[in-house]
């Protein structure tokens, strides 16, 4: 059963006895050998309780959840309307902007590149995009008048394909953390820009650093950086080389940088009136209109069935329907962490993986359990600054994906939703 193709007629019946089902005659082993949880039908009606009071008390218009697990849907619900304006039910078909939700799938596509050796981890990008070759850190200096201006100083090294995959390039969004260099960052308005990918990795290298390179995990433009370097050792442009190698033999028929088709604009999701703003300068983008920009980092569109046959490809260990995308120990060297202990390596000050997550090669990746609970050790995920979120737990043979449009509601609800998902666990 495939919830993306399936009727929504009888669609709750099926999911009951699914539960049920998985209840009764327990779980396969995980990763490590133990049986997986199963849920309990109480604790997936609190996740559904929890959906609908955020509609009823005018939080978010709607959203859709999908929980699969040993391949095959325990939970899959739409809630509510797309848009408050049209009033038009939520439905597996819609259409989202899953902004920061791209990073996983253009980093996919970087290790296509890297197990056919064509790419490897620690080139220097300037290898791909020569402009690479004389970045600068940022460095301010204080005067003995207090007076403060910035230095330009050479990097220890080069940033490398490595680090543009875990943020450790140096190169930030400059929406906080202040500074005379993220200053330049937000003056220079790349995200509203609409440069070709060549054009744009030549516009940011010619921006200073924010931190030596492999010395801070810094969240920024890294991984549209990547799609630039994709692009030039493919051959192809970022769409292109995706359509070919990932989104077309995975059927994610529905993914892409914009919606070009006009017949599907009424099924694209909308946020709240009153909540359609990233930061104070950048409202949420209109993806009925076309864009030259295939932002690696940020631009992708797609619906929940799309990303589920991603997720599960990826849970399979880099398989679907008998079809191999990555090697197992690729998947397994992306979900691991890379910016440990071990390495040195500072976080910026909001660090979105949170304080029991490491990240790995496009994913934040469970490293220590909350306090409190009995989540999963490794776990890896991301989110998307338009609310939408995934998980993968390979130690439960589970995914979940939960599609939603709040820019300013959704770091609230997936802590809140993700607790109770594991609730529903016994976890």
């Amino acid at each position: 059963m495939k919830p993306w193709r399936s009727d929504r007629s009888g669609r709750r019946a099926i999911i009951a006895a699914l539960v049920l089902l998985v209840g009764a005659v327990g779980a396969k082993a995980g990763s490590e050998g133990r049986a997986a949880r199963a849920f309990s039908p109480e604790g997936l009606a609190k996740v559904s309780d929890f959906i609908r009071n955020e509609i009823v008390t005018g939080k978010i218009p709607g959203a859709i959840l999908l929980l699969q697990q040993h391949g095959k849907p325990v939970y899959f619900e739409n809630f509510g309307v797309r848009d408050v304006a049209t009033e038009m039910s939520m439905s597996a078909d819609t259409i989202f902007r899953l902004y920061s939700m791209s990073k996983p799938i253009t980093s996919v596509m970087a290790m296509m590149l890297v197990e056919e050796g064509k790419l490897s981890l620690d080139d220097p990008v300037s290898k791909y995009i020569p402009a690479f070759a004389g970045m600068k850190v940022g460095v301010e200096k204080k005067a003995e008048n207090g007076k403060v201006s910035m230095a330009l100083e050479p990097v220890n090294r080069p940033v490398t394909i490595k680090d543009l995959m875990r943020h450790t390039s140096g190169l930030s969004y400059g929406w906080y953390g202040g500074g005379m260099v993220r200053e330049l960052y937000a003056d220079a308005n790349l995200f509203n820009s609409d440069l070709s990918n060549a054009d744009f990795a030549a516009k940011i290298a010619r921006l200073p650093l924010v931190e030596q390179p492999g010395t801070v995990w810094d969240y920024g433009f890294s991984t549209d950086v990547l799609g630039r370097v994709v692009e030039v050792v493919s051959g192809k442009t970022l769409l292109q080389f995706e359509k070919e190698r990932l989104l077309d033999p995975l059927g994610m028929t529905e993914t892409a940088f914009f919606v070009a088709d006009p017949a599907k604009f009424p099924r694209i999701a909308e946020p709240m009136p009153e909540d359609r703003n990233i930061n104070p300068t950048t409202p949420v983008r209109d993806i009925r209109r076309p864009v030259k920009w295939e932002s690696g980092g940020g631009g992708m569109v797609g619906t929940i069935g799309d990303y589920a046959r991603f997720a599960q490809m990826l849970l399979n260990g880099g398989t679907y329907e008998g079809r191999r995308y990555l090697k197992p120990e690729t998947i397994a060297l992306m979900a691991s962490d890379h910016i440990g202990p071990g390495t040195k390596i500072a976080r910026d000050q909001n660090y979105y993986p949170g304080e029991t997550s490491g990240f790995g090669l496009g994913f934040a990746v469970r490293t220590s359990v909350p306090s409190g609970t009995s989540w999963p050790l490794g776990e890896y995920r991301w989110d998307g600054v338009g609310g939408t979120f995934f998980f993968i737990d390979p130690e439960d043979d589970l995914f979940g994906i939960f599609m939603v449009q709040t820019p300013t509601q959704r770091g609230r609800i997936q802590l809140s939703l993700k607790t109770l998902i594991y609730q529903a666990m016994g976890r």
